[in-house]
C-alpha cells in the first residue's frame, strides 16, 4: 500500500502514464508474475487486480517479489546519483568532459551511460554541455558591452568557436542577439484556423513564434529590433505546412523551428517533443525526464514560456491528478488539441 498522501488510485494513474516523476516514490508489485517495477517501466501494463503497491523495493522483496530485469528498480538511486554527479562535472569543467571520462566516474560503460544520461535529461552529455555553454553565451550577450567581451565572458577561447556555436543555435548572428534582433528579417502572418486567429512568424531558419489571439504588436514586443515583413513565397509555403499541422496536431515534426531559451528551457521543450501524439505527461514527468525531478515548478514555468504552440506540444502536459492544468491560450484550445490527437 502506498503511503499517504498518495492513494493507490493515484499510483495506478502514474503507472498507466509511465510517469518517471514517481520513480523512487513507490514500486509496482505484480502478483501474477512475482516481480516489482518502477512506475515508468516500459513493460506491458498488468491487470489492475494483479497489482499491489509498495513503498520501496525492500517492502516488495519482503512480500516475496523480485526486481524487474527490464527497468531495474533497485538501480534507480545509483542512476540518479550518477546523473547528478555528471551534470555537476560538466558545469564545473572549463572544457566539456569526454563521455568516457564521465562514464568511468559513474562506473558505467560509455554506451550505457550515454543512454542513461539522455533518458534522464533529454540530451546527450555532449549536447547538454553545448546547451549549457550556449546559455552562458546568451547571458553574456545580454549583459556585455560588446560581443568581444561576451565571447570571453561565456568561456570561449576565441571568436571562431563563439560564432560556430552561436550560429546554429541562436538562429541569428550574436551581434544581432545582443542588439535585440536588429538586422534579422522575420516574416509573419495572422491566419484563420478552426481554433481561432493564429499568428505565425519565421526567420530564414524556421518558425520562431506560433500563438493564438496575438497580432503584429505582440510580435514587435517580442522582437523589438527585427525587421517584420508580411508575406513572401517561401514563407507562404511554410505557413501552409504550419496551418495543416495545427489542424491535425502531431503531424508537424518536419517543420523547422528557430527557438531560443536557457539550457533548462530548451531541455524542457525537447522533452515536450518526445511525447507521442495522443499521450500526456505530468509536469513532474517532464522535470524527471530532463534530470531535475525536484524542479517541477520550474518545468511548469518553462512549459508556459514555450514560444511555439502546437509544434512544441506544451498542450500535452497536464497535472499529476489528471486535470488539464493551465494553457496560455485557454483550456478550450488545449482540450480540443488533445481530443484531436486522441481521435
Amino acid at each position: 500500500m502506498v503511503d499517504d498522501p498518495m492513494t493507490d488510485d493515484q499510483a495506478w494513474t502514474a503507472v498507466m502514464a509511465r510517469d518517471r516523476a514517481f520513480d523512487g516514490r513507490f514500486v509496482t508489485g505484480v502478483l501474477s508474475t512475482g516481480i516489482y517495477c518502477r512506475p515508468s517501466c516500459a513493460a506491458r501494463h498488468p491487470r489492475r487486480e494483479h497489482v499491489r503497491f509498495f513503498a520501496d523495493g525492500a517492502a516488495a522483496r519482503a512480500a516475496g517479489l523480485r526486481a524487474c530485469l527490464r527497468c531495474r528498480p533497485d538501480d534507480l538511486a545509483r542512476d540518479e546519483a550518477a546523473i547528478v554527479a555528471a551534470i555537476a562535472a560538466i558545469r564545473e569543467a572549463d572544457a566539456p568532459p569526454a563521455l568516457a571520462e564521465l562514464a568511468a566516474g559513474a562506473g558505467y560503460s560509455p554506451t550505457h551511460f550515454q543512454r542513461l544520461f539522455t533518458r534522464h535529461t533529454g540530451l546527450s552529455p555532449a549536447a547538454y554541455a553545448r546547451a549549457l555553454r550556449a546559455e552562458r553565451m546568451a547571458e553574456s550577450l545580454s549583459g556585455a558591452g560588446s560581443v568581444t567581451e561576451a565571447i570571453y565572458d561565456a568561456g570561449f577561447s576565441g571568436p571562431s568557436r563563439f560564432y560556430a556555436a552561436g550560429a546554429d543555435r541562436l538562429g541569428m548572428a550574436p551581434s544581432a542577439w545582443v542588439d535585440g534582433g536588429r538586422g534579422v528579417v522575420i516574416r509573419w502572418a495572422v491566419v484563420p484556423t478552426s481554433l481561432g486567429p493564429m499568428l505565425v512568424a519565421a526567420t530564414d531558419k524556421g518558425v520562431c513564434r506560433l500563438s493564438f489571439a496575438e497580432d503584429r504588436a505582440a510580435l514587435a514586443k517580442r522582437f523589438p529590433h527585427a525587421t517584420l515583413t508580411e508575406g513572401g513565397e517561401a514563407f507562404a509555403a511554410l505557413l501552409d505546412q504550419v496551418v495543416a499541422a495545427v489542424e491535425a496536431p502531431g503531424s508537424g515534426d518536419h517543420i523547422p523551428l528557430d527557438v531560443r531559451g536557457t539550457a533548462f528551457q530548451e531541455a524542457v521543450w525537447r522533452a515536450l517533443r518526445t511525447i507521442p501524439p495522443g499521450e500526456t505527461r505530468s509536469y513532474g514527468a517532464i522535470a524527471a525526464a530532463i534530470g531535475h525531478p525536484g524542479a517541477v515548478r520550474a518545468a511548469g514555468t518553462a512549459n508556459g514560456a514555450n514560444p511555439i504552440a502546437v509544434l512544441i506540444p506544451c498542450h500535452r502536459v497536464i497535472r499529476s491528478d489528471g486535470t488539464l492544468g493551465g494553457y496560455a491560450y485557454g483550456l478550450d484550445i488545449k482540450r480540443e488539441l488533445l481530443a484531436r490527437e486522441t481521435a
